[in-house]
């Protein structure tokens, strides 16, 4: 009789473990809802910026800026991560395939951890080539 739970109770064991969501998880749910502002709390001081033909190296407030131009001419409807490396405990790499409603985008971003914060150094948003 005790067996039958067994399975129930390792599976609620481990659901605070697969719950957890990552850095990589987190900034690809900001990018689906385009939430500019939440996710400009994840910006360095400086990032290297590349926004379809736009590239250069931008403040966190600029990069704000641009990124919020950009959601406002391409809706978000959806993100999937695509590409995951985060073997390194100091930087974590994500690409992710962005869905709007003007079409497909790649966006990669870089992370860097700098003490117990997690930043993101690099962002680049292309269009998805299929």
């Amino acid at each position: 009789m005790k067996q039958r739970y067994t399975p129930l109770l390792v599976l609620l064991l481990m659901l605070p473990a697969i719950c957890h969501a990552g850095p990589i998880e987190k900034i690809t749910d900001l990018l689906k809802q385009g939430n500019t502002h939440e996710l400009a709390k994840y910006f360095a001081a400086n990032v290297d910026m590349a926004v379809l033909e736009n590239t250069n190296v931008y403040s966190a407030t600029q990069s704000e800026l641009i990124l919020e131009k950009f959601f406002k001419e391409n809706k978000p409807t959806g993100a999937k991560i695509f590409h995951r490396v985060s073997s390194n405990a100091n930087y974590q790499f994500g690409v992710v395939i962005l869905t709007t409603d003007k079409g497909k985008f790649r966006v990669s971003f870089t992370l860097k951890e700098v003490g117990a914060e997690t930043t993101i150094i690099e962002l680049r948003i292309e269009t998805e080539k299929t």
